[in-house]
Order: structure tokens, then C-alpha cells, then sequence
């Protein structure tokens, strides 16, 4: 650099202008790099603190309810009993004389099962019989006496009210004989009741009793004219029909209305592991038990094959037709609060919305809902604990969230 005090004014002049300029260009540097940093300094920590709002908002999957469950397989226990079947007493009192059909024997209606020996019951009969007979003679002769008595009042023989008198014994002795006859009667039908006799066609499923073995007449409640609970003895015999069988079920209130008339269903029983029967719905009680909230079903079986045995435990499998109203989640969406059940939706505005619904049925992954959705609803597959009404939040799969830029 030339020496200043060697210069002219003019060049010294010139140099200081020259100096000045490159003093006012670094400054314009510096307040460019300052400005420059001061700018991407605000413009970086605005991005980090969106980027840090962005990464606090959760990501949540979402589903929208799917609607029908199609064809539905509802399983319950059932009852098999034979078509009809019936406990034989004895209706009176002696001993076993021969029985002629065991456990396992097939009889048809009338077949003799078992004699009774009733020696008291036989001599009942005989003075029945007698005192018939005296009563007969005794009207007899009350009649001709009353005929002979109203001749001689006709001659003025005897007084009118000796006529009358013998009139009614006439009367007394017809209902003696009327008594008697009645008596006779009812001593008949005990006698026929000394042979067992099958009432229907079937098979003896149990045989208590033997030869020799004393048996007493059933006592009966003559007011209702069933037999009594207490002191009641053991069934002689029981006789069932198989050829056709009737299985019981109880089917819960809540899908009772998907029952009908005619529609079938599979039966699985223990004893046949490999297999199932068909049986059709004959009818319903019409009425819910209030004591299991449940419609007792009777389906009915034909038997001719004798292979179901009644007595039997059965699974009862009805199909039931797919109900297009009802709505389907996935299990994780369901959220119990405040005693009832919840589901998070996301709005319009991706926010959160709580919603409760009715559940149905637990199909395993899935639920029932019956009320509370739509299928336009955007249900969270697995909320969180914490997640509250208005909580915002990114769907998966929608706009991606801001990244932030390394610098």
C-alpha cells in the first residue's frame, strides 16, 4: 500500500472514499449474516416446535362398522324324551302273580305286562255280588207288597197311610238295588285292574317288581285327582313310544323372535361323537319363563331306527338367519365407562368423539352393536386408556405429518 503521507490530496481523498466503501460493504455483510442467522434461527425453531406439535398428536388406526354377521350358529342344551311315555301303579292291593314282559321288551297297546293276586279284592266282589242280589229280592218283595197294600186301600181295607208306607219301601228298596249295583260296578273295575295292561305301543324301559312281590294301590288326592306327592310307591312298570322323540330347549329371551315354526336344527349327542341328527321345530310355549327369561322350544325326531335313546343330553344347533340390521366392530374398540359401554369416533374435525352403544353378541374378534353406529361412523381400532371427548388426533394413512429438517 502507498504511503499516505507520500500521496496528493487528490489521491488521499480517493483512497479514503475507497476505504469508506469497503468499511460500508463488510458492514452490509455482517447485517446480512446477522439477519440471515437471526431468520433461519426463528424459521428452525418454528418448524422444531410444529414438528414437536405434530408428534404429540397420537396416530390412531381406524374401521367403519360392517353391517350383517351372516348365517348365525346359536348352541344350547336340550332334552330328548320319548313321544309319550308313562309310569304304571298298581291300582290295587295284593301280590304279583306272574309279570311276562321285562326291561327292553317291545309291547303294542293292550298287551298284558303283569297278574295281580288280590284275594280280599276277590271276596269285596263276591259279597257285592251277594248283597245285589239280596237287594233285589228285597225289591222284589217290596213291590208286591205295595201292589197288595194299594188293592185293599182301593176295598177300604187298610188306611191310606199304611199304603204309603209300604209304597215307600217299594222306593227304598229300587235305590238299594241302585246302591248295589253301583258298588258291583265299582268292584269290577278294581278286578280289571288286577291285569297290567300296556296303554300304548312302545317299550318297557323299567320293570320294579317281581313274583310274589306285595304290591299297594296308588294313593290319588281325591280333590284334585292326582296322585299324591307323598307316600306315593314305585311305578310296577314304565312304558315309553320311541318311535318318535320330542327334545326340549330353553332358548334365551334375546333370540327368541329368530324361532319359528318348521325350522330345523342339528343335534350332537355324546354317545355319537362323529355324528349328528336332524329335528324340526313343532312348536313354542308362546311365552318367556320369567324365571329363566327363556322360551321353552319343542322340536320333534322320527325314531323308527330306535338309535336316540330319550332321557339323553343333546347340543342343539340352530341357524338362525343373518340379521342385516345389526352392526359389527372389532372387539379391541369397545371401551366400558361409567357402566356402560364406549366407542371413540373420530369427527369431522378430527377430533375425538365418545359415543355408547348396545352391544350384542361376542362373536370372539368381533362384537355385535346393536344401537349407538352407523356405518359411516369412524370408529378408533384400539383406543387408549386415557383418550378423552375432543382429543385430537392423526389418522393413519391421511395426511402424512410434517418432517423435521436436519440443518
Amino acid at each position: 500500500m502507498e504511503n499516505a503521507a507520500n500521496l496528493s490530496p487528490k489521491e488521499a481523498k480517493r483512497l479514503g472514499r475507497k476505504v469508506k466503501s469497503r468499511l460500508l460493504l463488510a458492514a452490509l455483510v455482517a447485517m446480512g449474516v446477522a439477519f440471515f442467522g437471526v431468520t433461519t434461527r426463528e424459521k428452525n425453531e418454528n418448524a422444531l416446535t410444529q414438528w414437536t406439535q405434530a408428534q404429540a398428536v397420537p396416530t390412531v388406526d381406524i374401521v367403519q362398522p360392517e353391517r350383517g354377521v351372516g348365517s348365525q350358529d346359536l348352541t344350547l342344551p336340550g332334552n330328548v324324551e320319548a313321544w309319550y311315555q308313562a309310569p304304571l301303579y298298581a291300582r290295587v292291593n295284593g301280590y304279583v302273580k306272574m309279570w311276562y314282559k321285562d326291561i327292553g321288551a317291545k309291547v303294542k297297546a293292550g298287551d298284558l305286562l303283569a297278574d295281580i293276586d288280590t284275594p280280599d279284592l276277590d271276596q269285596q266282589y263276591e259279597q257285592a255280588k251277594g248283597e245285589l242280589a239280596k237287594a233285589q229280592a228285597d225289591e222284589t218283595l217290596a213291590e208286591l207288597t205295595a201292589k197288595r197294600w194299594q188293592a185293599m186301600r182301593n176295598t177300604a181295607a187298610v188306611s191310606q197311610q199304611d199304603a204309603d208306607v209300604k209304597a215307600g219301601e217299594y222306593e227304598a228298596s229300587k235305590a238299594a238295588v241302585v246302591a248295589a249295583k253301583a258298588n258291583v260296578a265299582k268292584l269290577a273295575a278294581l278286578e280289571s285292574y288286577k291285569k297290567i295292561i300296556a296303554p300304548f305301543g312302545g317299550v318297557v324301559t323299567a320293570r320294579n317288581v317281581d313274583v310274589g312281590a306285595l304290591v299297594n294301590s296308588t294313593p290319588t288326592n281325591s280333590r284334585l285327582g292326582e296322585f299324591a306327592s307323598s307316600g306315593t310307591p314305585s311305578p310296577l312298570f314304565e312304558i315309553a313310544d320311541l318311535d318318535e322323540l320330542r327334545i326340549y330347549v330353553s332358548v334365551p329371551q334375546s333370540f327368541s323372535a329368530q324361532i319359528s315354526v318348521g325350522m330345523n336344527a342339528e343335534l350332537k349327542l355324546p354317545q355319537y361323537p362323529d355324528r349328528s341328527f336332524e329335528a324340526a321345530v313343532a312348536t313354542t310355549s308362546n311365552a318367556i319363563s320369567s324365571r329363566g327369561r327363556a322360551l321353552l322350544v319343542e322340536l320333534h325326531r322320527d325314531n323308527k331306527d330306535g338309535v336316540l335313546q330319550p332321557g339323553s343330553f343333546a347340543e342343539v344347533h340352530f341357524k338362525l338367519p343373518a340379521n342385516q340390521e345389526v352392526l359389527r366392530i372389532p372387539a379391541s374398540a369397545l371401551m366400558f365407562r361409567r357402566d356402560r359401554p364406549e366407542v371413540a369416533t373420530i369427527g369431522s374435525d378430527d377430533k375425538v368423539v365418545l359415543k355408547p352403544i348396545q352391544v350384542g353378541r361376542d362373536l370372539g374378534t368381533e362384537v355385535e352393536v346393536l344401537s349407538g353406529l352407523t356405518t359411516n361412523d369412524r370408529v378408533i381400532r384400539s383406543p387408549w386408556d386415557s383418550i378423552s371427548e375432543g382429543d385430537k388426533v392423526h389418522v393413519a394413512g391421511g395426511e402424512p405429518a410434517p418432517e423435521l429438517s436436519a440443518r
